[in-house]
């Protein structure tokens, strides 16, 4: 017995030594990130390409100036993507509850009144549309609600608004910013295809306009924020991939080239430099003013400059594919396969990523269930494109399921009474200490819109 007792002391010592070697690893040593449960929250590096993806060479025309992220996929689980069957009854029921919220909020919001960027407490306060870059949302969602159920009451609610972004667009409220594809897109574009509507004509092409004012010719792409040209602001974001479609459509309305070749050269711009070699995305990129060269990759959102942003990654899924639905190019279409691949293979279990992708199942970091909606988009717009050969098709597809089922059987506000939105547990801006673990109203939006997308597969596009 003491033999016993004394063999299962020494084998404890040793079991305590190994895990205190496995916890005080660096990263560039340890091969397994087996520090979850004491917090290292770090991953190891990884050879390019990552997961079960073969390591690639960029061609000659591909994008070289990223780097990898050096970042391990979060599972290599092969059955991760394996077919889902996400039933109609589902769909129906969770677009039931989503209207059943939306019509709560318009008893709150009206044509003088939108929902914040972000909820406190899970509960949105009022706001004008005189500044940020949430309104449109909103105002998306009802053309959305009036689409999927014909319901004129959506469609006077959406049109009641209209004069408010008249308003803002004519006294340049809040507009010297590259968002005005976020504010004027969803919410007068959206109005005059489905309308006909003359006003919501003139304005969307007055953001247009706006918007292509922000367009520098050194470097070739839309200044992101602050005082044009100023040094510390002369860069690109990824998020205005989903602002361009707005000078597409203003080009189409027109036949006026100026702003169609504008959004070409800021695509190009930014997928031959804020893209990185295995997909992944710089946040902003920055440019030097006096010759436009490029200068450096870097964040306003991520964890740090060389990891990824969850809803920078989506945008840069989704935005390729709009530029794509507008001009066929083919550089745009693989754009979105390489940063749809980077995206899903870190996300974790639930298939809801943290706010940032270098996070994974077991670190202690709060979701944004925004970045899910806006990817599920992304994905289903992708498929549309895509041949039917083409073996990430069938894995794309089934990622859009399985992101939605997930978003309805846990995210939703179902069962949070007080709620007066669509997701829970979003992320605005964790730096910034802003929208933490609360709803956010693009999050919203892009869940109405995956919806829609699953329920009319041929959905005509408001972007």
């Amino acid at each position: 017995m003491k033999r016993w007792i004394s063999f299962l002391l020494a084998l404890s010592i040793a079991l305590g030594a190994m895990a205190l070697t496995a916890c005080t690893q660096t990263d560039d040593t340890k091969e397994n990130d087996t520090c979850c449960n004491c917090q290292c929250n770090k991953l190891p590096p990884q050879e390019d390409g990552g997961g079960d993806q073969t390591p690639t060479t960029p061609d000659d025309d591909e994008p070289t100036d990223g780097e990898d992220t050096g970042n391990a996929p979060v599972t290599q689980n092969p059955d991760k993507y394996a077919d889902y069957y996400l039933s109609e009854e589902k769909l129906q029921d969770a677009l039931a509850e989503a209207l059943m919220k939306i019509n709560r909020m318009m008893l709150t919001f009206d044509e003088d009144s939108f929902p914040a960027h972000n909820s406190t407490g899970n509960v949105y306060p009022a706001v004008a549309n005189n500044s940020g870059w949430n309104q449109g949302f909103w105002t998306g969602m009802l053309w959305h609600s009036y689409e999927l159920t014909e319901k004129t009451k959506y469609l006077t609610a959406a049109m009641e608004q209209i004069p408010s972004y008249a308003n803002r667009i004519d006294k340049k409220l809040g507009v010297n910013t590259h968002d005005m594809g976020f504010v004027f897109t969803p919410s007068c574009v959206a109005a005059y295809k489905l309308t006909g509507d003359e006003e919501a004509k003139r304005v969307a092409l007055a953001a247009a306009d706006q918007l292509l004012s922000r367009y520098h010719e050194k470097g070739q792409f839309i200044q992101a924020w602050g005082s044009l040209g100023a040094a510390d602001n002369y860069r690109l974001i990824v998020d205005c991939l989903m602002n361009i479609p707005l000078l597409y459509w203003a080009s189409e309305v027109t036949g006026d080239m100026k702003y169609h070749n504008a959004a070409v050269n800021h695509f190009n711009t930014t997928i031959t430099y804020a893209y990185r070699r295995d997909g992944s995305t710089f946040h902003t990129y920055f440019f030097d003013p006096a010759t436009g060269n490029p200068v450096r990759g870097a964040t306003h959102q991520g964890v740090s400059d060389d990891s990824t942003w969850a809803r920078g990654q989506a945008w840069a899924m989704y935005g390729p594919m709009l530029t794509y639905a507008y001009t066929k190019d083919p550089a745009a279409l693989e754009a979105f396969k390489k940063a749809a691949d980077y995206f899903l293979d870190y996300l974790p279990a639930d298939y809801v990523p943290y706010w940032d992708l270098s996070f994974g199942d077991g670190d202690y970091e709060p979701k944004d269930s925004s970045a899910a909606a806006i990817a599920a988009c992304a994905l289903l717009e992708g498929i549309k494109h895509m041949d039917e050969n083409d073996p990430q098709r069938q894995k794309f597809e089934n990622a859009a399921k399985r992101i939605m089922g997930s978003l309805i059987d846990h995210y939703t506000t179902r069962a949070e009474m007080n709620a007066n939105g669509l997701l829970l547990h979003a992320t605005y801006n964790h730096n910034s200490n802003m929208g933490i673990d609360e709803m956010n109203i693009w999050g919203d939006y892009f869940y109405m819109e995956a919806l829609h997308r699953m329920l009319d597969p041929e959905w005509e596009l408001y972007w």
